[in-house]
């Protein structure tokens, strides 16, 4: 058996005011042919296909393609996309016949002029390889889900977490693949589109009524002929024409079921639609207070409007301003992605005293920069590691500006790095000693788990903030709860 393996991947903030090009796919590893097999590593869904290929023992032939992953930003420039789509078309045109498509996608993708960036990469594989290959899917599970996509895959298989677990999403779909190469199941599809949109604040599975429904999808799967449930609460900033939330239901040959899990599903989230703009958010101005009054740390203040894993900048200054204003009186750890800025302080040297403006370059209608005055207390060059899940990472140049108690971690270029403990280590700076860190996430806790002691999540303004309905909304389509009064989501 030939299996294509390929994967072309970004989140899309449709408010942000960044462009995904080239680079930024280039920044987390932009492989083609042999090198997918060999860089890869465990690194998202594609990862852990691969991991689980391995394991059965050649049992087939992988045939890589390409690997196109970007991190979350805005819409991908047409010339990007159409770039990257065309290359996968050739090179699968090239490899000759192949008995199934393992394309990695992350559902929640848009481009200038295309806001269906992964039904229209689908429906042209799906026009190279005939209807009788199997093209499988594994999603990130806050993907839209469109018309296009379902007609033209087999399976589309979401992450069963938040935070997730990107390697388990590739092995679940790979299993379900080489059954279905082995004749073991026909899966059959059904879906449901739910008119609704919900703020990040309750996206965590580990509780709350997103944890309620990801555990009834977990429980319709233990029936007898369900292969998988596929809840898809659509990330919220996606204005796109069939944006809103999804589930997906795989079942053995076996319609009528799939029909009526995927019922029962839309059902239980449109019921439960008010408790998911349940908040705990609260001002940057008392969460820096909470902060300080905290009887110890670390603790973390999520930055929720300027979510760089969401697609915000990173460079809203909202948190660093009130850090600023009150004077923090412990050690505080803030990121703020800033070429000039950065370009700055290694100009300026390690020991000199700079007066600058640092942030709102890039959002320019949610914040502004701060003026910083501060001592270059380190610089680095870049570093380059292995994030284990995510692969390779560039934190490129990098410079800490001490301002007072404030540990200012300027960032040259947007990076996974910048909500994870080695921005800081790496440039000498002990997370032990911190009070608080600022994270730009409003969910991806995760790294800081060894020192967190409690979190905190800020209702700062941004390109990714809770209040949704602060943006000039174009594409989604209406009615939609919350926006349009609606008794029923049919």
């Amino acid at each position: 058996m030939r299996i294509a393996v390929a994967e072309l991947a970004q989140e899309t903030d449709s408010f942000s005011p960044l462009r995904t090009r080239i680079p930024e796919f280039e920044t987390y590893g932009l492989y083609y042919g042999n090198d997918l097999l060999e860089r890869v590593g465990n690194a998202g869904p594609l990862g852990g296909f691969l991991e689980f290929a391995a394991e059965q023992g050649g049992a087939c032939e992988l045939v890589p393609l390409l690997r196109a992953w970007a991190s979350a930003g805005g819409p991908i420039a047409d010339e990007t996309f159409d770039s990257l789509r065309t290359d996968l078309i050739k090179r699968l045109r090239e490899v000759g016949p192949v008995d199934a498509v393992f394309l990695a996608l992350h559902g929640a993708a848009a481009a200038e002029s295309e806001d269906d960036v992964e039904g229209t990469t689908l429906a042209a594989v799906r026009e190279v390889v005939g209807h009788d290959v199997p093209i499988v899917v594994p999603l990130d599970h806050h993907a839209n889900v469109t018309q296009l996509m379902v007609d033209k895959a087999n399976l589309l298989v979401g992450h069963e977490t938040q935070p997730h677990d990107p390697p388990a999403t590739g092995r679940k779909t790979g299993e379900l693949l080489f059954r279905m190469l082995a004749g073991e199941i026909t899966p059959t599809m059904a879906w449901r589109k739910i008119p609704m949109i919900t703020p990040q604040d309750q996206f965590l599975t580990s509780g709350g009524p997103m944890k309620a429904w990801f555990d009834a999808a977990r429980e319709f799967e233990r029936q007898l002929d369900v292969l998988d449930v596929s809840p898809y609460p659509m990330q919220p900033w996606l204005d796109v024409a069939e944006g809103g939330w999804t589930v997906i239901v795989h079942t053995e040959n076996n319609p009528e079921l799939a029909e009526r899990i995927a019922e029962e599903m839309a059902d239980l989230a449109w019921a439960s639609r008010k408790q998911f703009w349940t908040s705990e958010r609260v001002s940057p101005a008392e969460a820096v207070q909470q902060a300080v009054a905290a009887d110890e740390g670390l603790v973390i203040l999520s930055d929720t409007g300027d979510s760089v894993y969401g697609g915000a900048p990173g460079d809203n200054t909202t948190l660093l301003g009130e850090m600023l204003r009150q004077n923090v009186p412990c050690m505080s750890l803030i990121p703020v992605i800033d070429a000039e800025a950065v370009a700055t302080a290694i100009a300026a040297g390690v020991g000199a005293t700079i007066t600058l403006p640092v942030g709102g370059r890039h959002d320019t209608v949610f914040c502004k920069p701060v003026e910083l005055t501060g001592r270059v207390a380190a610089l680095s060059n870049g570093l380059t590691t292995d994030i284990t899940g995510r692969g390779v990472c560039d934190f490129g140049q990098t410079a800490v500006i001490e301002a007072g108690n404030v540990r200012v971690v300027l960032l040259d270029q947007r990076s996974f790095g910048i909500n994870h403990p080695l921005l800081y280590q790496h440039l000498g700076i002990d997370v032990d000693a911190a009070k608080m860190v600022v994270v730009k996430t409003a969910s991806n806790f995760q790294f800081f788990a060894h020192w967190r002691k409690h979190l905190i999540r800020v209702d700062t303004p941004g390109t990714t903030q809770s209040d949704l309905a602060a943006f000039d909304w174009k594409h989604l389509p209406r009615p939609i709860d919350p926006f349009d009064e609606m008794e029923d989501w049919r």
